[in-house]
């Protein structure tokens, strides 16, 4: 099994690069998902939450408000810390679980694990491949605005919540260009994911010799 982290700056293009991913026939595990799943309406995730951050943060029937709960954590720091401290520990568990199924279907998988705060959730040794999707800041902040209806003010609260786009890259086995089209980033996908096809190919004939 060959475990890709996959991550980048928000609106830097990583999702286009993850679904690419799948379809060429990588297991997604998509953090994102995990994620909410971890908070889904019954879940002790959601209890913890509200027990922290209160019911202002639910919605009228019983869900999770993202919206509501956005404001809170991307105006104070300790308050998604103290978020990430319910929510991480359940998304890892959850994106473990998904990894060894995988593994079970096929020992030969390719896993990408789609994970926005891989840098940040010091899991950057964790890959054997890590792969980072850049796209400038001020880029990421006109797409916020532009394609996702956010102010500038919480565009820019979004991407300085993340890490910097120089801590992404220093850790990075591979960077694919977010910048431009999203049929751009996905012909990097699949010059990667041949190049990775063709590692791993030499490496099973080098065990074999």
């Amino acid at each position: 099994m060959q475990r890709i982290g996959l991550t980048g700056g928000i609106a830097a293009g990583k999702s286009v690069a993850a679904r690419r991913f799948a379809e060429l026939g990588a297991v997604l595990i998509d953090s994102d998902v995990l994620a909410r799943e971890a908070v889904a309406p019954g879940s002790a995730g959601l209890d913890a939450v509200v027990d922290e951050f209160g019911a202002g943060v639910l919605t009228a029937e019983g869900q999770l408000d993202r919206a509501a709960l956005a404001t809170v954590v991307f105006s104070d720091p300790n308050r998604r810390r103290a978020l990430d401290a319910i929510v991480h520990p359940v998304v890892r568990r959850l994106s473990a679980e998904r990894e060894a199924a995988a593994a079970a279907r096929d020992a030969g998988a390719v896993v990408v694990h789609d994970i926005p705060l891989l840098v940040e959730t010091g899991q950057a040794g964790a890959f054997h491949v890590l792969v980072v999707v850049h796209a400038p800041a001020l880029l990421r902040v006109e797409r916020l605005v532009r394609l996702r209806g956010l102010s500038q003010d919480e565009a820019e609260a979004r991407v300085r919540a993340q890490a910097s786009d120089a801590e992404r890259l220093a850790v990075a086995d591979v960077v694919l260009d977010g910048s431009a089209s999203d049929a751009d980033l996905r012909a990097q996908v699949d010059g990667l994911w041949d190049r990775l096809a063709s590692e791993r190919s030499q490496e099973a004939q080098a065990d074999l010799s």
